[in-house]
């Protein structure tokens, strides 16, 4: 069971578009943008922010402008809009997708945008709002539709010309396949988004799918790989130009400290807590301190340290996320905190006060995942309470829900209690039911850690091959550009020659001159596209670099050009040589010619 309270980890806090009341500024910036905004256009880009800013803020606030964000769109008639609007009141509700009222809201007004974008033949969007889909289904979890919408979004994707919606379509593809544990199309698919998103040079989506591996290597518990693809996602952030980037710092920053904490290199994880907590505290973003005062929480109750998870949740830190869960409506997850630390301190009268508090809210409004976890941890609370008869049934429970979504390990361990819970009562018929159960489902999940590990091998096997053929397809444009570029030198080497044969005869001044014009012309030209590629290693693209090395460069080879095609075509051009030269050559021809007929 899942002793560590996991579900305080908020699906919104991934989505950081959001901003606390300390920054209050930001909010007012965005509201007086609101105020002056004249076109439906502006008014829904302004509205749409809102809504999501105030999500982390104050829900109610967050609705009523999602509500006016509608309401717009659909005042103005276009279908794209509309789209909009309906689909950001989705991405709204889906931050809170552990609460059922949301993750139903936000799958209704998903299926919404997907119905508008069908009907009116907008392909790129109905792929748009069917990623959306495959994603909250994913996260609730129902795999099946998932699936569904993930096959439907990829199909129609991939006859488009939008690389963007590509690569997140694999990336969509390869947490589905996670899912389903079918690791290695899993990894394909990641690979192959991460290939294309390399390919347009879009650091937002490169860092993307640099966070899908790490999720990926984290699921086959193959932590260093992952924590390697973390970072280097945090990496692409000083590449990304988005007013958001130094608050995605902070949520990287703890994502790769719950890496360590899984890897169990707790001390390193801890340090990476309280170093997002302080980032989050220099940005005056008290909000965004929220996963790293869970993640702390958290890590005590992995270490098996209850006394100081509750030390811990009624410290300063702890009072303010308290805080933040109460505002939100989530104090039940509060009681269920105090509720599993206090059985794990032995003290089961205050246990059973914040564990009920927090049951019916779990029970009524929780999607099933998070259900199993807090009846997880109630069997827990019974059985170590003594009332086996109410474990019994909660284990029950466990084994029933686990089951419908793949949750082996939590079936195993509900065997395992529930053979010896029979065998306390005398039971000894469904204990041994439920031991045979236990002994099938860890043969179950060796063969998977089996599997892992040959995943471990095959995951590495596919990025070398990946690496291979990306290497071979690199060396293959090296050689093909450098014969472009030996054609170009020899071309213009040739047309050199030409234009010296042209100055040693009486041609026209002007046909030299225009000829002239043109070779030098190739030839400065030349020298430009060889210096553009050799300074990308210098400006890495950044457009005021390229700028400031392209006007130094022209200052200096401009002049150049000028000077030397000036003192070349008029050297060419003079009539003494044309005449002296011309007309030797012409005669030397002329002799030869005449001996031979002789």
């Amino acid at each position: 069971m899942n002793k560590p309270v996991r579900i305080l980890f908020l699906f919104l806090l991934l989505h950081v578009t959001a901003f606390s009341q300390e920054n209050a500024a930001v909010t007012d910036t965005l509201k007086n943008a609101l105020r002056k905004a004249t076109t439906p256009e502006e008014k829904v880009k302004y509205l749409d922010k809102l809504s999501k800013v105030m999500m982390n803020v104050n829900p109610a606030e967050a609705e009523d402008y999602g509500k006016q964000l509608i309401t717009v769109a659909e005042e103005s008639r276009d279908r794209k809009l509309m789209f909009k609007a309906y689909l950001s009141n989705g991405d709204r509700c889906a931050f809170f997708v552990n609460q059922k009222k949301y993750s139903d809201r936000a799958i209704e007004f998903m299926n919404k945008a997907l119905a508008l974008a069908r009907q009116n033949r907008m392909d790129k969007k109905t792929g748009e709002a069917q990623l959306h889909l495959a994603g909250i289904y994913l996260a609730i979890p129902d795999n099946e539709k998932a699936l569904s919408y993930a096959t439907q979004a990829f199909s129609l994707i991939s006859t488009l010309s939008d690389d963007s919606l590509r690569v997140e379509a694999h990336n969509v593809y390869g947490r589905v396949y996670m899912a389903r544990n079918e690791n290695t199309l899993a990894l394909r698919n990641f690979l192959s988004g991460l290939r294309l998103a390399e390919e347009t040079g879009n650091h937002s989506l490169i860092c993307n799918c640099y966070g899908s591996l790490a999720g990926f290597y984290s699921s086959i518990d193959d932590y260093d790989r992952a924590i390697d693809y973390m970072d280097k996602a945090y990496k692409q952030l000083d590449f990304i130009q988005e007013g958001n980037v130094p608050y995605q710092r902070v949520i990287y920053i703890n994502a790769i400290g719950n890496l360590y904490a899984q890897k169990k290199n707790y001390d390193i994880a801890i340090s990476y807590f309280e170093r997002s907590i302080r980032m989050a505290d220099s940005l005056k973003f008290s909000t965004l301190k929220v996963p790293g005062y869970v993640s702390l929480l958290n890590q005590y109750l992995r270490l098996d340290e209850p006394q100081k998870a509750l030390d811990y949740l009624n410290s300063d830190q702890g009072t303010a996320l308290k805080k933040y869960l109460f505002n939100f409506g989530m104090a039940s997850v509060i009681d269920q905190a105090y509720g599993v630390i206090y059985t794990e301190l032995g003290r089961f009268d205050s246990a059973r006060i914040y564990l009920e508090k927090a049951k019916p809210v779990f029970e009524n409004s929780s999607n099933e995942n998070t259900k199993v976890g807090f009846y997880g941890q109630l069997a827990s609370f019974y059985r170590k309470s003594g009332d086996k008869k109410m474990a019994i049934d909660y284990y029950q429970k466990v084994i029933e829900a686990s089951t419908r979504n793949g949750l082996l390990e939590n079936v195993k361990k509900s065997a395992q209690y529930l053979d010896t819970l029979y065998m306390e009562t005398g039971n000894f018929t469904l204990s041994g039911q439920y031991k045979a159960q236990y002994y099938r489902y860890k043969d179950s999940i060796e063969t998977l850690k089996r599997e892992k590990e040959l995943t471990q091998v095959e995951a590495e096997d596919e990025e070398q091959r990946q690496a291979k053929a990306i290497k071979d397809a690199e060396e293959l444009k090296k050689r093909r550009n450098n014969i472009q570029y030996l054609g170009i030198v020899i071309g213009i080497i040739g047309l050199f020659v030409g234009l010296v044969i042209l100055g040693m005869f009486k041609v026209s001044a002007g046909v030299i001159k225009a000829t002239g014009f043109f070779v030098f012309l190739m030839l400065f030209e030349f020298i430009f596209l060889v210096f553009k590629k050799t300074i990308y290693s210098f400006t890495h693209g950044e457009p005021l670099r390229d700028l400031a090395f392209m006007i130094a460069l022209a200052a200096l080879l401009v002049p150049l050009h000028h000077w030397l095609e000036h003192k070349v075509l008029h050297y060419l051009t003079s009539h003494n040589r044309l005449t002296s030269a011309g007309s030797h050559i012409r005669n030397k021809l002329w002799r030869r010619t005449k001996d031979t007929e002789l």
